[in-house]
């Protein structure tokens, strides 16, 4: 669409129900007018959604906003406003729009060749932007989705807000064809460097772990930050329908449904890898998984990481965690000791198990989730559905049922 003067105004796109409006040059009381009559027109009758592509919008007066707030107005919904320059996001946030519409900011693109990487692990890789900042690029295993990426950064601020030891998250980033979050640069080494360097301090290092990790276990976040694993664990199962029987389905449902509605916080993925130690003190990075939910679940996780897979993919054990497979299997044995108080051999065996078995349950009801954008997961996951989903956790479903409602 062209103003009187023949300046491009917008261009409308309308692709399977979703009309895009794209607005571009300066909006105000000359040509707002003219912008209300061509936008009302596109949107009459359409019922799908309707999105503000603001990437070529250089300026909007009051008069433009009122254009927008009488749309919003019409359609009855949230209006999304994406790509939205700096200058003319400040406009929105100064006049009070970013609580009425839906702005998000254009994303800021950056590259990272001839960057130092500075770390790996499963979602992707992080390297020294300056001295200052760092970047994790989630590039591992396809391209990870946008809200995927945005989660993990809510996530990160809403826990450093709550007082979780974490890196300061900063903003969401384009990375070529993938995406990234900007963190702060933190002048130390994973925990999991640590052991590797300083094996001899191993049970050292156990100690801290398993004192950090029922520290953050205890933190209590009441306003609803987060959201629930009982309702996590049911999302992801439903990415198994297609693997397995509407009543195994249910079974795990069942178990799922069991986890407590609470407000302590755990990590999700809490291994030695995604550990920093800075000023002698630990830290979270990687908060993608943070959620409400029972100490069982994160205890699961460890086992996952550190036992587990230290004894069936060695390999893959050093890359995502950063520690020699040997290494990993001994700080594993020794943190659940120093987590539990358990010295007794039979006694740390059977709490081993039942670490196990939550593992187990971590594992079959992630898998099929995982398997939407990842290859190698999708190639795993008939094994997973015999071994683990069929072989392990319907067997032991009360059990399960009593160790996750009993947290």
């Amino acid at each position: 669409m062209l103003n009187v003067e023949g300046v491009q105004l917008m261009t409308i796109n309308e692709q399977n129900g979703k009309v895009t409006i794209a607005l571009e040059g300066r909006i105000d009381t000359n040509n707002a007018p003219q912008t209300e009559k061509e936008i009302f027109g596109a949107v009459e009758g359409k019922a799908g959604d309707i999105i503000i592509d603001a990437a070529k919008l250089e300026y909007i007066s009051s008069a433009g906003l009122r254009v927008l707030m009488k749309l919003r107005k019409s359609i009855g919904k949230p209006l999304p406003v994406i790509n939205v320059a700096r200058d003319v996001y400040d406009i929105f946030e100064t006049t009070g729009f970013t609580e009425l519409l839906d702005v998000k900011k254009a994303m800021r693109e950056i590259s990272v060749d001839g960057c130092t990487q500075i770390a790996a692990g499963g979602q992707g890789r992080i390297y020294r932007l300056d001295d200052e900042t760092i970047v994790k690029v989630f590039c591992n295993g396809g391209i990870i989705p946008l809200d995927y990426v945005q989660e993990e950064l809510n996530n990160a601020k809403a826990a450093f807000v709550a007082g979780v030891p974490t890196a300061i998250s900063f903003d969401t980033v384009k990375c070529g064809e993938y995406y990234g979050i900007i963190y702060e640069m933190i002048d130390s080494k994973t925990l999991s460097k640590a052991v590797a360097d300083e094996p001899e301090k191993m049970e050292e290092f156990a100690e801290r772990y398993a004192a950090f990790i029922k520290d953050f276990q205890s933190i209590h976040v009441p306003d609803g930050k987060f959201k629930q694993s009982r309702d996590i664990y049911n999302q992801k199962i439903e990415a198994l329908r297609a693997w397995i029987t509407e009543d195994e389905l249910a079974v795990m449902h069942e178990i799922a449904d069991s986890i407590p509605v609470t407000d302590t916080l755990i990590h999700g993925d809490p291994h030695s890898g995604n550990i920093m130690i800075k000023d002698n003190e630990l830290m979270f990075i990687d908060m993608t998984e943070v959620c409400y939910g029972p100490k069982c679940l994160d205890n699961g996780a460890i086992f996952r990481d550190l036992v587990s897979a230290s004894q069936t993919t060695p390999e893959a054990c050093e890359q995502s965690m950063g520690l020699p497979a040997p290494l990993a299997a001994k700080l594993g044995q020794l943190f659940f000791m120093k987590y539990s108080g358990i010295t007794d051999p039979a006694k740390l065996g059977d709490y081993l198990k039942a670490a196990g078995l939550a593992c187990a349950f971590n594992i079959g009801a992630n898998i099929g989730a995982y398997a939407v954008t990842n290859e190698m997961a999708k190639q795993k996951l008939p094994g997973v559905v015999e071994r683990i989903i069929r072989g392990v956790i319907i067997p032991n479903k009360d059990a399960l049922k009593y160790m996750l409602s009993a947290q």
